[in-house]
Formats: structure tokens, C-alpha cells, sequence
């Protein structure tokens, strides 16, 4: 199989093509000075050819916005991103979404005060789903260009975007093509979602059309089996976000590595925490899950798929998100040198 980044090539653009599309990134683009000046210090996390990265759901109640989460990116250390689709909302005008912003429609913190607003949220109402449907289909793709470049500008690569309910029941086929043309936009080569064969047998199709991952997240539920048959032959570009610290807990302790050795080349990214057989999550190095292993596993086989810290145990006192994820990077990177 090819790479990951062979798969995902943009055509080339004329000139006057390019000329385009750099003036309407340029109009959207407000690249506020503090990010200037962090991106003056590009941040390097890929360890002797390990790319290091993080979910931005690290973050959670302490940034929601594109610009406070690239802020935090960069404080931790970071060159590469699984962004969940509220900070992008947030930037483009949508309204940031759980996890990833303030309630749609409302006025999360650090909202773009410049995004559009409709009568219903200057009411204070939440919009309709219709309404919100029409919004996001109305809005221009140099939008999500112009938060990829400014991503980019501070040396942090969107590698993947999270949308939870991609394929949901009452999501169109148009809204479903518009996730994945503002994935590409974002420079992102793959969506992630919850695993679910129905939703997967719905995407398959609209992935290998837009030749744009989407990758299956696991909880507790994955077993070494799970993926022998059905959910991986609805699509070429239906992938797995495997979550080695769930798989771990689920399996009560089966190494997370024979399952990377079977299906790395459906693997588009990992998600990293540190949980121990009874299901602990802990801070990095006091668990049981065989972290440094893995990343070893990753540069000897020099597989090219980023590993995305997940911040989910629970902060010390005194601490906060930023601190603790600039810990995994450092926890990552010490076990590679």
C-alpha cells in the first residue's frame, strides 16, 4: 500500500489559480501578534522519525478556540494536531461544538467576535439544525484554508479533524461531502469519528471519493478480532485511530503492538495514554501500558502514522492541560533519544 501522504496528493495549481487562492486565504486571515511571535520558535515533535502529536480534546475547558488552541499547541511543544471540529467552527463562524468550544451558537470563550451571527443566536437562541446545516454549507473553504495557514505559519501540521457525528442519520450527503472537502482545506488526510460498522459502511464511499481517511476511534469495546471482517472492506480510506491505552484496559493487558503489527496499514493514527489492566488512567510512566515499547515499535518499522497524546488523567493540583501534555511530549521524546 502506499503512504499515508502519497495517498493524499493535492493537483498542482496554475499560477493563476494559486495567485487566487493565496489573496482569499489572505482576506480571511487574521493572525493575531502573540501567535507571530510564537511562530517565530517553530515547535519539532518528531522524535528520530516518530511524529508526536495531540487531540486537542487534551485541552478540554482550557482553550476553545482556534487561536487559544494553537496557543496551547505550541506552549506544549508540538508540531502536529488531531483538531476536533469546534475550533474550527469557532473560526470559520459556525460556533464551537462540545469539546472542542462553547455551545453552538453561543458565546464560547474567546469567540471570533468578527463571525457572522445569525437572528437566532443575536437572540440568544441555539440555530435549528437546518439552519446550522445551511450555515456550514454557505461557508467558504478559504476559511478552513486560511486556519490552515495559520496552523502552518507556526509550524503545526492538522494531520487529522475530528467531526463526531460525520455520517449521523441526519446528516445529508451534502454535509457529509462538506466535512470532507474542509478536511482537505485543512490540510488533514484524514477525519476521525467513534467506531460504528453502519457509520462506516455509509462513509466508505464519500472516503474513497475524496480520498480523505476516516478513521475509527476505539474505546473499551475493540478486541483483537474486531476488525477481521466487515468495517474495513466498506472502503480503501476507512482506517483505524487505535487507541492503544482503551485497548489496553479492555483486554485487561494484551500488548497493544501485535494488533499495530496486524493492521498498520490501515492505522492513520494513534491515540497515547497510560492505563493500567484494571482500567486506571494514569499519569505517563506510573501505568502498566506499554508506551515506550510501542513508540519503539513505530521508528523500527519506521511507519510514518502520528501518535497523538490524550490527556486524560487527572491533572495534580497545581498543574494545568498545557503542563501536563508538554510532560507527555517530554515523556515521548526521553524515550526516544
Amino acid at each position: 500500500m502506499k503512504n499515508l501522504e502519497q495517498m493524499n496528493e493535492q493537483p498542482i495549481l496554475s499560477r493563476r489559480e494559486l495567485l487566487g487562492s493565496a489573496a482569499a486565504v489572505a482576506a480571511f486571515t487574521i493572525v493575531p501578534s502573540h501567535v507571530l511571535r510564537a511562530a517565530a520558535a517553530k515547535p519539532n515533535s518528531v522524535f528520530d522519525g516518530v511524529r508526536i502529536g495531540a487531540i486537542t480534546y487534551s485541552y478540554r475547558g482550557v482553550e476553545s478556540t482556534a487561536q487559544g488552541t494553537l496557543q496551547a499547541l505550541l506552549k506544549s511543544g508540538l508540531s502536529e494536531v488531531e483538531l476536533m471540529s469546534g475550533p474550527a467552527d469557532d473560526y470559520v463562524g459556525l460556533g464551537g461544538g462540545p469539546r472542542g468550544g462553547g455551545p453552538r451558537g453561543g458565546k464560547g470563550k474567546g469567540k471570533d467576535k468578527g463571525a457572522p451571527k445569525s437572528d437566532q443566536e443575536k437572540g440568544g437562541a441555539r440555530p435549528s439544525a437546518d439552519e446550522q446545516r445551511k450555515r456550514r454549507l454557505a461557508v467558504p473553504m478559504a476559511k478552513y484554508e486560511a486556519l490552515r495557514q495559520m496552523y502552518n505559519d507556526a509550524g503545526v501540521n492538522i494531520h487529522i479533524v475530528k467531526y463526531d457525528n460525520l455520517g449521523a442519520e441526519n446528516m445529508t450527503d451534502e454535509e457529509i461531502d462538506n466535512c470532507f472537502q474542509a478536511a482537505k482545506a485543512l490540510g488533514a488526510n484524514g477525519i476521525s469519528r467513534e467506531l460504528s460498522d453502519p457509520i462506516a459502511k455509509r462513509l466508505g464511499p464519500f472516503a474513497d471519493k475524496h480520498k480523505i481517511w476516516v478513521a475509527f476511534h476505539n474505546h473499551e469495546q475493540l478486541k483483537p478480532t474486531t476488525y477481521d471482517d466487515g468495517i474495513l472492506t466498506y472502503g480503501k480510506f476507512i482506517g483505524i485511530n487505535f487507541d492503544v491505552g482503551h485497548y489496553f484496559a479492555g483486554t485487561k493487558g494484551e500488548s497493544p503492538m501485535a494488533f499495530m503489527e496486524k493492521y498498520h496499514e490501515r492505522i492513520v493514527s494513534l491515540h497515547l495514554k497510560d492505563r493500567t489492566k484494571a482500567g486506571g488512567n494514569l499519569p505517563w510512566g506510573q501505568g502498566e501500558t506499554p508506551l515506550k515499547e510501542i513508540l519503539h515499535l513505530m521508528r523500527k518499522n519506521k511507519w510514518t502514522f502520528p501518535a497523538d497524546i490524550e490527556l486524560e488523567y487527572r491533572i495534580p493540583e497545581g498543574s494545568n492541560a498545557v503542563a501536563e501534555v508538554a510532560k507527555c511530549v517530554q515523556f515521548c521524546k526521553n524515550a526516544l533519544a
